[in-house]
């Protein structure tokens, strides 16, 4: 049995999903064109900080919390007509996540180079 490794995926995601810099992100984020989206772990965000601004969705619960369909989804958390710009801590999980909500039929779906760690020396405010 061959199994995919995880670099393989994430380099096939890169293939089909839109990577924007931090200046994009930040531009989006203040024109409000989208749903700023950190998917790290809890754990992530009280060591490291939050992006102020930022919706908190896990990366283990982004497809229930965004399926109308599902008894986790937030009904007015996100504006589902906006581009979701995800990013995690480097930008390897956002790259698989954002490939995952295409699947599921997002079309403005985007995830920042570089994670958190590029987000920290950007204009972005960390709280």
């Amino acid at each position: 049995m061959a199994i995919k490794s995880s670099q393989t995926l994430v380099s096939e995601a890169l293939k089909e999903v839109k990577t924007i810099s931090t200046d994009n992100a930040y531009k989006l984020v203040n024109d409000h064109q989208c749903n700023l989206i950190d998917i790290r772990d809890i754990r992530e965000l009280q060591k490291e900080g939050q992006v102020e601004g930022a919706n908190h969705i896990p990366r283990g619960m982004l497809e229930f919390w965004l399926d109308p369909e599902s008894m986790y989804f937030k009904e007015g958390k996100l504006d589902l007509n906006k581009e979701m710009v995800l990013f995690c801590a480097g930008g390897l999980r956002s790259a698989l996540a954002a490939k995952s909500l295409k699947d599921m039929g997002y079309e403005k779906v985007s995830h920042i180079d570089g994670g958190f760690g590029a987000i920290k020396q950007s204009k972005f405010k960390i709280i």
